[in-house]
């Protein structure tokens, strides 16, 4: 799951969970929802309900099946438990693991979207805390038991996407040679990834100067 799959649906601006406070986010705060029967689309649910009077929020909420963004991601959210002011809440994206259904598929959910979260702003897996870091509470509570290989696989994750999208710059790359000297596109194709002979080398200069 990459941020372009999740979906937008904002807490409305009006509501005492919005803060309205412009953030430059520097980190990534980790939470499960501590709620074993609820889906992503339940606790998206629960933050406009009328019973729910606290201005707890956070900025995504995640299950195997879905994300969904509650509050921008460049807006304050009190999810973490250090006060008004505090770095977890006003310096990070809080992202809400879900504990129902099939949980090791939530979380692998939420390695692919933080790598991906990661990648888009240039930080390394450093960036990534869990909630326990802000304020000493126990959470996330089903990832701190082996916090450091959740780590791990968000660097893993990190590294399959930074290839694939090497990848995918290549094939662009080639395509476009190819067409612009008359090459064999699915030949080169077929090569990308592969070392070039000195043969293959000059028989593309020869194509390229005539």
């Amino acid at each position: 799951m990459r941020y372009n799959d999740v979906v937008i649906d904002h807490v409305p601006a009006s509501s005492p969970k919005r803060t309205g406070r412009t953030m430059v986010p520097a980190y990534i705060t980790v939470h499960n929802t501590g709620n074993p029967r609820s889906t992503a689309a339940n606790e998206r649910a629960y933050l406009t309900n009328p019973a729910n009077t606290s201005t707890t929020a956070y900025h995504i909420v995640v299950d195997a099946s879905q994300a969904i963004e509650c509050v921008p991601l460049d807006e304050v959210a009190y999810h973490a438990g250090d006060g008004r002011n505090g770095p977890g809440n006003s310096r990070s994206i809080g992202i809400e693991i879900c504990e129902s259904g099939d949980y090791a598929a939530n979380e692998q959910a939420a390695v692919e979207l933080i790598a991906d979260l990661l990648i888009r702003y240039g930080w390394g897996v450093d960036r990534v805390q869990p909630h326990q870091h802000w304020s000493g509470k126990y959470c996330p509570r089903l990832i701190l038991p082996h916090w450091a290989d959740f780590i791990a696989r968000i660097e893993q994750q990190m590294e399959v996407m930074r290839m694939a999208e090497a990848q995918d710059w290549q094939l662009v790359a080639i395509r476009a040679v190819c067409d612009r000297f008359g090459l064999d596109h699915a030949y080169w194709l077929a090569k990308a990834g592969q070392p070039v002979t000195v043969g293959e080398l000059f028989g593309i200069l020869n194509k390229v100067a005539r």
